[in-house]
């Protein structure tokens, strides 16, 4: 099996390391395709108006000046197109993908772009705030067994899978719950407005809550009950609910 590695925590992140080992538990055939420096919260983002500029690290591996995206658009359709691979793993991320953070996240864009390209992608991320030990011995030791089940699963059309650790101890995570998509309390977030040297305002995005839980059910449950959490994501965002009330009103494309 042909695996592609890609993250937005950059070419040189720990938790990019870890995925690596973890991938290579089912294959020796190991291509890594990331970002130069950090892209936390790039989400789903296409460089358009500048260059890409892609550095050969070592064999099979490489960085690119660019968004996560990017990296895999290019490893997919340039660098790997006359050896595409069979599975892209993306991560490990350090913090939680789950609730709101999967619009924001380049993490889950690398599993998105994957499946838009039609191939099986599977993004991980570590549940833990930036100012807080990692447990990344946790995500590597459990994430061998799982990976395993999850190729063995066929997919639908269109759909890609997010896991996310909690960031306790390997003894004791609970064990594995399929959870829908939470979320969090807007308040959870933190808008920080201060004053530069000049006097000048300025204002920080940080401070997500990553103790806040959910209803049962849900991946922000799992993840603060020690669970880790498996999230089956579609890239088709239709409402369908909507979709059938507004056919209702316009059966025939047509308004008065």
């Amino acid at each position: 099996m042909r695996i592609l590695i890609s993250n937005d925590d950059g070419i040189n992140a720990h938790g990019l390391k870890v995925l690596e080992n973890v991938a290579r538990t089912i294959s020796d055939d190991i291509w890594i395709i990331a970002p130069e420096g950090e892209c936390s919260a790039a989400g789903h983002s296409l460089t358009i108006n500048s260059p890409l500029r892609v550095r050969e690290v070592s064999e099979k591996k490489y960085a690119i000046k660019g968004t996560p995206t990017d990296c895999v658009l290019i490893g997919i359709s340039n660098i790997m197109k006359d050896c595409p691979p069979d599975l892209v793993l993306s991560g490990i991320n350090h913090g939680g993908n789950i609730a709101e953070d999967i619009t924001y996240s380049g993490t889950v864009a690398v599993a998105m772009e994957a499946t838009l390209m039609g191939v099986q992608a599977i993004a991980f991320s570590l549940g833990t705030a930036y100012d807080r030990p990692a447990k990344w011995a946790t995500a590597e030791h459990h994430a061998p067994a799982l990976l395993k089940q999850l190729i063995a699963l066929k997919y639908a059309k269109g759909v890609f899978m997010n896991v996310n650790f909690p960031n306790v101890i390997a003894s004791s995570v609970k064990g594995v719950r399929v959870a829908c998509q939470g979320q969090r309390i807007v308040a959870g977030d933190k808008l920080i407005k201060r004053l530069d040297p000049r006097g000048v305002a300025y204002y920080w995005i940080s401070g997500v809550d990553y103790h806040q839980s959910g209803p049962q059910g849900t991946d922000l449950n799992a993840v603060a009950e020690g669970f880790i959490s498996i999230t089956p994501l579609s890239l088709d965002f239709t409402h369908q609910q909507s979709l059938e009330s507004l056919q209702k009103i316009f059966p025939q494309g047509d308004y008065e």
